[in-house]
């Protein structure tokens, strides 16, 4: 199918997406002496922004391609995730007010902006226990929403929600339901994501997922790293990104197709792998082959690194980018 009828097939594709929420804020600002307490700059404050974070970025970018979300994971009943869930309902992602805790604080991230440069970032968050995501109230909520979705998405970014029984549920799950399981790993945190039908590593990522380590400026050992996943995990599919080498599309442990990047202008590569992650996603569930959907969301990413921040990319910016 062309890409035009692939993204209207988008509006008819529910998917669930489920892990670490959280909310990034950007303090804009100029620096034009050094502070006299200390060696650092001063910041005088323009504006502030605020976008969704983490796994609610990969919400957004479904969102923002024309499919219908529904979101799970843990905020708080604070300022910043009154933020959140006005992004969220903003931007029509479902997201029920009862995974709103008292004593599970917003995962915050603010980054200091001065003329466009990150100056430094201050993280707010728990312990990584607190934000578990697996008791059994959870789980069947979960396991409930799946069977009227297409697809699952796991974002993972290694505060706590993804754990190994909310992996094994998903799992248990997706012969009833049908649904596709998407995994963008953690490695470091060791979860066992052996036979989803889709995980999208890093370069880094997929060579902690291989076993393999190498020097800096050692070549990549594609065959080795996609033999070595594919030993260790057996995905159905695995897309490795590699930044600004393209994409690396995978099956049965072996590559099948090299994409080369399609960025025109890299600023800002934050959040590119929640793009990439939700339009492959998104577009399997709708109908594509792993190729097709691929190269979709290789043009997507290359859409969104070019923007500032956390970015999301909609339908007619890709075909405009075809084009």
């Amino acid at each position: 199918m062309t890409s035009q009828e692939l993204l209207e097939h988008f509006k008819e594709t529910p998917v669930l997406v489920v892990g670490d929420l959280m909310l990034d804020h950007y303090l804009w600002g100029d620096a034009t002496r050094i502070s006299p307490e200390a060696p650092v700059p001063v910041v005088a404050q323009v504006r502030d922004t605020y976008t969704a974070g983490g796994a609610a970025n990969v919400a957004m970018n479904l969102a923002a391609l024309g499919a219908p979300v529904e979101l799970f994971g843990w905020t708080g009943r604070d300022i910043p995730g009154d933020v959140l869930a006005g992004v969220l309902a903003a931007n029509d992602i479902v997201y029920s007010q009862q995974w709103r805790s008292e004593d599970k604080p917003t995962i915050e991230k603010t980054r200091v902006m001065v003329r466009q440069q990150q100056l430094c970032r201050i993280d707010r968050e728990a312990h990584r226990e607190v934000y578990a995501f697996d008791s059994e109230a959870c789980l069947d909520m979960l396991a409930k929403k799946m069977a009227a979705a297409k697809a699952v998405i796991v974002s993972d970014y290694a505060k706590g929600v993804v754990t190994e029984k909310l992996l094994a549920r998903l799992i248990a799950c997706r012969e009833s339901t049908g649904c596709l399981i998407a995994v963008d790993p953690k490695p470091k945190r060791k979860l066992n994501v052996k036979g989803m039908d889709l995980i999208t590593p890093n370069r880094d990522e997929s060579l902690q997922m291989a076993g393999l380590s190498i020097e800096p400026n050692d070549p990549f050992p594609e065959a080795e790293v996609v033999r070595g996943i594919s030993e260790n995990y057996a995905p159905r599919h695995l897309v490795v990104t590699l930044g600004a080498d393209g994409m690396l599309v995978c099956d049965e442990g072996k590559i099948a197709h090299r994409i080369p990047t399609v960025a025109r202008e890299v600023f800002d590569v934050s959040g590119a792998g929640d793009t990439v992650i939700a339009t492959l996603t998104l577009a399997m569930a709708a109908g594509a082959s792993v190729e097709e959907a691929a190269h979709l969301a290789n043009r997507a990413a290359g859409i969104a690194i070019g923007k500032l921040g956390t970015a999301t990319v909609s339908p007619q910016e890709i075909l405009d980018y075809e084009g």
